[in-house]
């Protein structure tokens, strides 16, 4: 169930609350998915190749991997309002580095730093989120959160990557600095001041980890969500060596990707406070056959646009699985909120790697989209395991 330990009090107003949370959605959406964008820009200024170049995305999904679980832990007995401040301050101090990286080492290591406190405030916002709304309201109040990212993929992704045509690629960092620094007086401004619940320590959230439940669900969202990374990653190279396009029309497939990814996250969200497991299962088949249509789509504009929509569709699996992580987490919410978003770090990490490692080894730019697939379906596995031992586990404990 959601944690509603630090309940607002009445005079905080949710829909105030819900959009400074997304806007820091916004300013991480911004520079997770703009950098991926920004790869054949950066890449020759850096002197590296695009697929060496998908290192740099790699090193920023390792950092959220290492920094969720870190921060959560550490910041246990931290006021929710005042931790989600300190991670905007470090998420724009990273992106203001990066933006002034002078070689790839440097870019590796801040993007790095950049990723250490996006899973931590993902998490810590979904729950402020969840805490403000009834139960069966949960994943929505999360999908407007979430909002904020993939509002960034229609938006903030495609300006990103119009600075970085204009005047330059290290203006898509820097802008990303400013909106999280937005963020950190909006969420001073509006967020609910709070007390860390009774009991809390790090010890009561590494419980976390001793549920089975939860490393299924954390497993389905690192295999599963990575095949849309494996695609998304490469889509503006491709789109450039395949599709034959001007630079132009990336930032407007980029916006149609976003505006996919927005109406996959809301429509989830609605389906998964009705049915939740079904949700999950779906729109990991959804991906699975998006993905595998993305060669077959590469070599005109138009079937393009309309297969990358389809695979932003399938984003929205991510406010379902972080749903879920707030049934199965117990007590240890912070924790399992933040490890959601370091299993799709590690997805973020994975795809780009496995779909740069197809492109290198010669099977084209198009390999992408079967990597993406298998990704996809492997997560519909680990989502079926789960769905088998919570039976079994129900069955044991009815015959006990």
């Amino acid at each position: 169930m959601a944690d509603t330990t630090n309940s607002a009090p009445p005079a905080v107003h949710p829909g105030l609350v819900m959009l400074a949370l997304a806007m820091g959605g916004f300013a991480i959406g911004t520079t997770e998915f703009a950098a991926m964008s920004l790869v054949p820009y950066f890449a020759p200024a850096l002197g590296i190749d695009a697929p060496t170049a998908g290192h740099v995305i790699s090193a920023y999904a390792l950092g959220v991997v290492v920094g969720a679980p870190i921060v959560a832990v550490l910041a246990a007995r931290m006021p929710r309002r005042t931790l989600l401040i300190l991670l905007m301050a470090m998420f724009a101090l990273g992106n203001g580095l990066s933006a002034l990286a002078p070689t790839y080492g440097w870019m590796l290591l801040f993007r790095f730093l950049s990723g250490l406190p996006h899973g931590a405030y993902f998490g810590v916002a979904a729950l402020v989120a969840a805490g403000l709304v009834p139960p069966n309201r949960r994943a929505q109040a999360v999908a407007r959160v979430m909002a904020g990212l993939t509002i960034a993929t229609v938006i903030g992704v495609p300006a990103a990557n119009g600075l970085g045509q204009l005047i330059g690629w290290r203006w898509g960092f820097a802008i990303v600095a400013v909106l999280a620094l937005i963020t950190a007086l909006l969420v001073w401004k509006f967020a609910p001041h709070d007390r860390p619940a009774a009991g809390a320590s790090p010890l009561r959230e590494l419980g976390a980890l001793g549920r089975r439940q939860v490393w299924l669900t954390l497993g389905t969202g690192a295999i599963g969500f990575g095949g849309l990374f494996a695609v998304y990653t490469y889509v503006a190279s491709t789109m450039l060596e395949v599709t034959h396009v001007s630079g132009e029309m990336v930032p407007l497939v980029l916006g149609i990707f976003g505006v996919g990814l927005t109406i996959g996250n809301l429509g989830a969200a609605w389906l998964a406070d009705r049915a939740l497991m079904p949700t999950a299962a779906g729109m990991l088949l959804w991906s699975a056959v998006a993905l595998a249509l993305f060669p077959l789509t590469a070599g005109n504009i138009w079937s393009l646009s309309a297969n990358i929509f389809l695979i932003g569709l399938g984003g929205g699996v991510g406010v379902v699985l972080q749903t879920r992580l707030m049934d199965v987490a117990g007590d240890a919410q912070t924790l399992a909120a933040a490890l959601h978003h370091s299993a799709f770090n590690f997805a973020n990490a994975l795809g780009p790697w496995l779909g740069g490692l197809a492109i290198a080894a010669g099977y084209g730019w198009t390999s992408t989209g079967p990597v993406g697939s298998l990704l996809a379906f492997g997560g519909l596995a680990i989502l079926g395991i789960a769905v088998w031992d919570e039976k079994a586990s129900r069955r044991r404990a009815l015959a006990c």
